[in-house]
This record gives C-alpha cells, structure tokens and sequence, in this order.
C-alpha cells in the first residue's frame, strides 16, 4: 500500500518502527503536503467574503494550486523512500570479481545520486511555494492568519529538512562537480528559506 494510501496512525506507526523507510525524506514531503492543505484552507476561508472581494480571483488560483501541489507531495513520500531502497540494494551487489566491483561501485554512485535529487526536487518544489504561501497569508482572511503563518512554518521544514537529505547523500557521491553545485544550491535554497519564514512571521506577529 502506498504511504498516501495509509490512515495517519499507519503511517506514523511505520515511521516509528525499525525501518528506515519511512524516513525524514518522506516526512519532508509529507510536510509540503501539510503546507499545501493549510495554505488552501486559508484560500478558501477567504473566498466568497465581500471584505476579500478583491483577492476572490487570486485566493481561486491559490486554491488550484496547492491542491495539485500537494498530490505531487504525497507522491513523493514513496519516491524518497523507494530512492533510499535503490542505494540499499545497490550495496548489497556481490563484489567478488573486478568487474562485480566495477559494476557495484558505479550503481552505488548512480543510485546515489538519484537519492539526492529527489529531496532536492521536494526541496525547490516546497521553496517554490513559500512566495504564494506568504501572499495568501497577507491578504486571506486574517482569522487564519495564524494558520497562514504554520503553512509557512511547515513548508520550511519541507524544504530545510529534503536539503538535510540532500546533503548526507552528497557526503558519498564521488563526482566532485555533482557535489558542488548541489551543495551550492543547497546552502542558497536554505538561506533564502529561512529569510522568507522569518519575514513572515514577523510581519504576522504584528497582525496578532
């Protein structure tokens, strides 16, 4: 059964086990998910309020996003964990022969590197939204806006946490421009998310 399949109680009770698939890939996806829902929520307590009648039009498409946006996201949980899978069996090829060990080491890299692009795809997929996130949450319905303002909270543990994935990946891939330019974009990616998070809660602090 896929993770999206699962009651909440299933899936945290497999998180919890001896496995470590689910893992904190996945639960950063789940956390883009959970963005996502806060973030349409917000939208759609907004929608249809005269005093909003001027974001009706902008609240609509937020909602049409984050929608698709978060079935992307529950998509993902399964893809990190059958990522983390590759590596693991890709350990697990004989090394008896040179050529077994050839053929061994250079799977190892290519599954590797797999796993590091996909949290960094749910990375850029949760950073992409924290602008849309931001503006609904300044112009929704300010009886949520504290809800606007966990959506953030929650997409920046999206993203802070597939980079956390993307970075132990990296510590075992070989090719060095690989590593550089996903560590570049790593180190960006968490600083402008931390400044966008920050930004919004203090404005929203002055809202309260």
């Amino acid at each position: 059964m896929n993770s999206k399949d699962q009651s909440i109680q299933d899936f945290l009770t497999k998180t919890a086990s001896n496995t470590p698939v689910p893992g904190g890939g996945s639960i950063s996806a789940l956390n883009g998910a959970i963005a996502t829902a806060l973030a349409e929520m917000l939208a759609n307590l907004t929608i249809g309020k005269k005093k909003y009648a001027d974001v009706q039009t902008m609240m609509e498409e937020t909602t049409q996003e984050m929608n698709f946006q978060r079935t992307r996201f529950l998509e993902e949980i399964d893809r990190d964990a059958e990522a983390y899978n590759l590596v693991f069996e890709a350990y697990k090829l004989p090394k008896e022969t040179e050529e077994q060990n050839v053929t061994r080491t250079n799977q190892i890299e290519h599954a590797t590197k797999q796993a590091a692009l996909i949290p960094m795809e749910i990375a850029q997929r949760a950073f992409n939204l924290m602008d849309a996130i931001a503006n609904t949450t300044r112009n929704g319905n300010r009886n949520a806006v504290t809800d606007g303002c966990i959506a953030m909270m929650t997409c920046r543990t999206a993203v802070l946490g597939a980079l956390l994935n993307v970075r132990i990946n990296l510590g075992s891939i070989k090719d060095s421009e690989f590593v550089n330019r996903l560590t570049d974009k790593c180190n960006a990616t968490e600083e402008e998310t931390i400044r966008k998070e920050r930004e919004l809660i203090d404005w929203v602090k002055t809202t309260l």
